[in-house]
């Protein structure tokens, strides 16, 4: 469904001036930042193990060929690296990784207060200048990259018709 509202565009493969019409997969819409930021048209969601877009459309849209609206809420262009990893595949991505390595440090981190919060901030691999920084291992650095993954927003399936309209119109207009 999601390259079906691509546009097609002549192209010309071998250079012999012959063009054949091929889908423009070059053409990208992106979620406004009014919507993303709308807390009212999303809620937020924690992704379980093993849980795919698929999945995830299917039980909330109904359909699982909406998974692109999944993704593209989220800005996931690379579902492979950047979707939250089943358990046996981040065990396996970490082994080929780190190796035995997993209890080295991968970088210190202070806590900052800001008036939004507390933030954890990357002081890099060396604490000299931050002698209280937290060391954190290389384990526990790829489980906060897979927990962040996890948190995903899902657009209000009462808003799926009209954003897959728009996304129909917006990715069919002319840029020229």
């Amino acid at each position: 469904m999601y390259f079906e509202q691509f546009p097609l565009i002549p192209y010309d493969s071998a250079g012999d001036g012959v063009t054949k019409d091929v889908t423009n997969i070059f053409r990208r819409v992106a979620v406004r930042a009014k919507v993303k930021t709308n807390t009212a048209l999303f809620d937020t969601y924690d992704v379980k193990d093993g849980e795919t877009p698929e999945m995830i459309a299917d039980r909330l849209y109904d359909d699982a060929k909406l998974h692109w609206v999944v993704l593209l809420f989220n800005e996931i262009h690379d579902r492979y690296h950047q979707w939250p990893m089943s358990t046996i595949q981040f065990e396996d991505s970490l082994n080929d990784k780190y190796g035995d390595n997993l209890s080295s440090i991968h970088h210190y981190e202070i806590t900052e207060d800001s008036g939004h919060g507390t933030k954890k901030i990357d002081v890099g691999t060396v604490n000299t200048d931050y002698p209280t920084a937290t060391a954190i291992t290389n384990r526990e650095y790829e489980e906060n990259v897979q927990n962040d993954r996890r948190r995903i927003k899902l657009l209000d399936p009462r808003f799926i018709d009209d954003f897959v309209e728009e996304f129909k119109t917006l990715i069919k207009e002319r840029v020229i």
